[in-house]
């Protein structure tokens, strides 16, 4: 079963790169990121591909550069992800026949980045936007766009995103901290995935 829930972990050490990823996978997560601003993410990223296999979708988030674009598919990295919507990272990323999650804020951006080949969008910070203007987005995007919310979504209000027509989400601190063990992610990966389970009738 494949879920749209992106674990961003940021701030992950390689040491503990395969140990996280494989509880994030059991749990049924198969789709993480490693911001490139984490220690040393190069080699994380290529822990994680390392130790994966295809139904596991492992890649980069904070990606700010075409260079980024190229270091990361030489470790392993399969998705770009970014917190802005620049079209040279977008081209970069699907010449590399990679997914690209640009993030974006406005109609405007939405568009440029899906005119660019933006596989979905990242829609950050989602708090700012809320629920009604995610809402007031859908409605004119193309019908099927996948839209991400990140930044202040959860179990608690999964279901009001949905409705606003998410079709998925970037979940940060809520699965992984630095500092956390290997049961705590687990544990909160487990929690979320009920949840949206719950909510999306999976």
């Amino acid at each position: 079963m494949s879920r749209n829930i992106i674990a961003i972990l940021r701030g992950i050490n390689p040491h503990e790169a395969a140990d996280i990823c494989a509880v994030l996978v059991e749990e049924g997560i198969t789709r993480i990121e490693v911001p490139l601003n984490s220690p040393d993410p190069l080699n994380s990223i290529a822990q994680m591909a390392d130790c994966t296999d295809e139904n596991v979708i492992i890649g980069a988030g904070t990606v700010l550069s075409v260079e980024d674009v190229a270091n990361v598919k030489t470790a392993g990295g399969e998705m770009i992800v970014s917190p802005n919507a620049d079209i040279d990272v977008i081209a970069a990323s699907k010449a590399a026949g990679m997914l690209s999650y640009p993030g974006v804020m406005t109609p405007t951006e939405c568009f440029a980045a899906l005119k660019a080949g933006a596989d979905g969008l990242k829609i950050f910070p989602s708090f700012l936007i809320g629920v009604e203007g995610l809402k007031a987005i859908n409605a004119v995007l193309p019908k099927g766009t996948q839209t991400y919310a990140v930044g202040g979504v959860g179990p608690h209000n999964f279901a009001d995103w949905i409705s606003a027509g998410a079709a998925g989400f970037g979940i940060g601190t809520g699965i992984y901290k630095p500092g956390y063990t290997v049961a705590e992610v687990r544990q909160h990966a487990r929690e979320i995935v009920k949840a949206y389970d719950r909510v999306t009738g999976q």
